[in-house]
């Protein structure tokens, strides 16, 4: 095989047409008689006594393993493995490594301390079953099937447990490590230059003990964690099971995933302060933005986001971006996740929707928000579109469910507006996200059979980005789906976006007792009305957008007061009615001020 392959779904197929050369094929996973994925695609390329070469630390244990399974169906295909990854051999200008200090999170944000994580973690190791081999007539496991510690390979996780944060990835406080944590003792694997008198302490006094980075292959090898078992995650490392070998490792979902997802109380107070300064920012931006255009000024998406970032840098707490902000006009707003650059750009125009997706990196809380705005007449199309995406972005916000109803139970109801005019969107409705952390988080979402729980935060993001549905429709179980199709590719796209956190609510039945829950509202940036078709909406929606509006105008105004021009926008913005205002004789025209 003489050939190189990109498989993406159809979020990217655009862009990766746009970017990729003739050394490249694109693979459409989720195209219609396409494959789901590069494994499905991967299986139906095997033969006899085919060689796949893998770089296992690359690939996680679960789609390794699913992948070996499968072509242990053909005699003499197997997985072999390169001393050294082949792209790293021929990469020329690899960044140096970072060397970046660590730091502690300090408890006034974290809420817990890590001891107190670290002892939940070992407590959890102690109640997990041993490995007992089915066939074997003991009921007492022998040392080495009872479970010794786990093994863990998240950065993210990581940094939760042990109250530690870095600067290792751009746009997450990450630091790039290995840890151990064993019922008598832990070691964290970590570039020993990365530690400082206060966190080498600060370690110690935890009993964790550090060795080299590059220290874990040996320390398997040897079996330095003692006699018995050790627990690793499905998404660890395809190496990392190598190096145990089958028969010193448990596979098990992430315990720590779990302690991470539910917030406690001073982490969610930290995410509500964190999305007010952050929705002071996006309220200064968008006022400063609706200026500039309605003086004639042209800027430049990428001179948009710059702007935005500098006014986020201002609010206290302020650590960086959670992630490269997405800052869109016309069909670069129809891509999930474009960026802009600098060279390439373009002017913002007034005739389409402009999109900006984006948030801050704060110590006391990880935001996440998309916004769509009009700065001219928006199209009968557009406002349809926009005002059936708003539709689903409250009804997943109004949703009241009982415990164990899982995000993918919900995200019909964010759908169901647009599924009424034959429309869709190809991306998640919404996902978990950190404090402090990741802006992705799991286990929970809106794709998902991971019920939600009180304490658990998501975000709320319906869409409407124009791409061909009828060359997606396989992406889709419901058959439904399969006949949507739009002649509007690449004109514009709509996003709504805000945070939630899960809470319970009183209800009037109260059914089973006090089982019933809701969402908490934690983003603080009004929703333009100018896209809204009035007439489509119920008088509950025309409600909660009025009472949305005006909760921001009541919450942000206090810190707006040295800031005339946002002061009197946001005032603006929680006043005006919706859709375009009407001149004597059905004229309209733009209600600017």
């Amino acid at each position: 095989m003489n050939s190189a392959y990109l498989f993406t779904d159809a979020r990217y197929w655009s862009q990766a047409q746009e970017q990729l050369d003739g050394n490249w094929t694109l693979i459409k996973a989720g195209s219609v008689d396409g494959p789901k994925d590069w494994i499905e695609w991967l299986i139906g390329q095997v033969r006899e006594n085919l060689r796949i070469g893998v770089d296992a630390r690359m690939l996680a244990y679960e789609k390794a393993t699913l992948v070996y399974n499968e072509i242990q169906r053909f005699s003499n295909s197997r997985f072999v493995y390169p001393p050294q990854n082949l792209v790293d051999l021929i990469w020329k200008d690899k960044p140096p490594k970072s060397k970046a200090p660590i730091f502690i999170q300090p408890i006034e944000f974290s809420g817990v301390s890590a001891a107190t994580k670290l002892n939940k973690l070992r407590e959890w190791i102690r109640k997990y079953p041993p490995s007992i081999p089915s066939y074997s007539k003991r009921d007492t496991p022998n040392s080495k099937e009872v479970q010794e510690g786990t093994l863990i390979t998240s950065l993210s996780c990581i940094a939760y447990l042990l109250n530690l944060r870095g600067s290792d990835v751009p746009h997450n406080p990450l630091f790039h490590a290995y840890l151990y944590v064993g019922l008598g003792h832990s070691v964290l694997f970590l570039d020993r230059d990365k530690t400082t008198a206060e966190t080498s302490e600060y370690l110690k006094n935890l009993g964790v003990d550090i060795q080299d980075y590059g220290d874990l292959w040996t320390w398997i090898r040897r079996g330095q964690y003692g006699e018995g078992k050790v627990i690793i995650s499905p998404q660890a490392s395809y190496a990392i099971s190598l190096m145990f070998t089958h028969y010193r490792y448990t596979v098990a979902p992430s315990f720590i995933e779990k302690m991470m997802a539910s917030k406690n109380e001073t982490e969610l107070e930290g995410l509500r302060r964190a999305y007010l300064r952050d929705g002071v920012a996006f309220v200064k931006f968008l006022a400063w933005l609706e200026g500039k255009l309605q003086d004639g000024y042209d800027i430049t998406e990428y001179e948009a986001a710059s702007r935005l970032t500098e006014m986020r840098r201002s609010g206290k707490h302020f650590m960086g971006i959670a992630y490269k902000s997405i800052s869109a006009t016309g069909s670069n707003a129809a891509l999930s996740h474009y960026t802009p650059r600098k060279s390439t750009a373009k002017f913002i125009e007034r005739d389409t929707p402009y999109l900006n997706d984006s948030g801050g990196q704060y110590r006391d809380g990880t935001c996440d928000t998309t916004r769509t705005v009009h700065f001219g007449r928006p199209t009968a199309e557009q406002c349809e579109a926009y005002t059936r995406v708003l539709q689903g972005h409250i009804a997943i916000d109004s949703a009241v469910f009982p415990e164990g109803t899982s995000g993918i139970q919900l995200d019909v109801l964010a759908r169901k507006a647009l599924w009424r005019d034959g429309l869709n969107y190809n991306h998640g409705t919404g996902h978990g996200f950190g404090s402090f952390l990741t802006v992705h988080e799991g286990p929970h979402s809106f794709g998902n059979n991971v019920p939600l729980e009180p304490g658990y935060v998501i975000t709320n993001e319906p869409g409407f980005c124009e791409f061909r549905f009828f060359e997606a429709a396989s992406l889709y179980e419901i058959p439904a789906l399969n006949n949507l199709h739009t002649d509007h590719e690449g004109k514009w796209g709509i996003r709504i976006e805000s945070a939630l956190a899960v809470k319970r609510v009183k209800t009037r039945g109260e059914f089973n007792g006090n089982v019933w829950l809701g969402f908490e509202r934690l983003t603080c940036v009004p929703i333009q009305t100018r896209m809204v078709k009035e007439s489509m909406l119920t008088k509950e929606e025309k409600a909660w957008l009025k009472e949305h509006n005006q909760r921001c105008y009541e919450k942000l105004s206090p810190f707006l007061k040295e800031d005339k021009r946002a002061s009197k926008w946001l005032k603006r913005e929680a006043e005006r009615g919706i859709g375009l205002a009407t001149l004597p004789g059905g004229v309209v025209h733009i209600d600017w001020d």
